[in-house]
Formats: C-alpha cells, sequence, structure tokens
C-alpha cells in the first residue's frame, strides 16, 4: 500500500490562502456556516470518521 500523500509547505501555504479569502468572502455573518460546511464535505472526501475525529481533536489543541 501506498503511504498517504503529504501537502508541503507552499502547498499548505496555498490551502491557507484560499481558506482566508474564502472566509472573507463569506463575511463575518456566515463564517461559521462555511467552516462548518467546508468542514463536512472534508470529511466526506476524507470517508473516515476517526480520522476526522483526529483531526477535529489536533485543531482544539492549544486554542
Amino acid at each position: 500500500m501506498n503511504p498517504s500523500p503529504v501537502l508541503n509547505l507552499p502547498g499548505l501555504e496555498q490551502v491557507y490562502d484560499a481558506l482566508a479569502t474564502a472566509i472573507d468572502a463569506a463575511g463575518p455573518q456566515k463564517t461559521e456556516l462555511f467552516l462548518v460546511k467546508l468542514a463536512l464535505l472534508n470529511a466526506h472526501a476524507l470517508a473516515d470518521p476517526a480520522v476526522f475525529q483526529t483531526h477535529i481533536d489536533a485543531a482544539l489543541k492549544d486554542l
């Protein structure tokens, strides 16, 4: 089995920029809804609730 692909630093920067732009486009009234929709779409793409839970746990650390 091939190892999972890893996003390199330039790819992470591209994702960060796209996310920041999308949050700005959604506006303060819709940011939360946008982020929930994005999370659900990514969970669907992952197709693994356990991995998604691991990501939730990691994101909650040091808030």
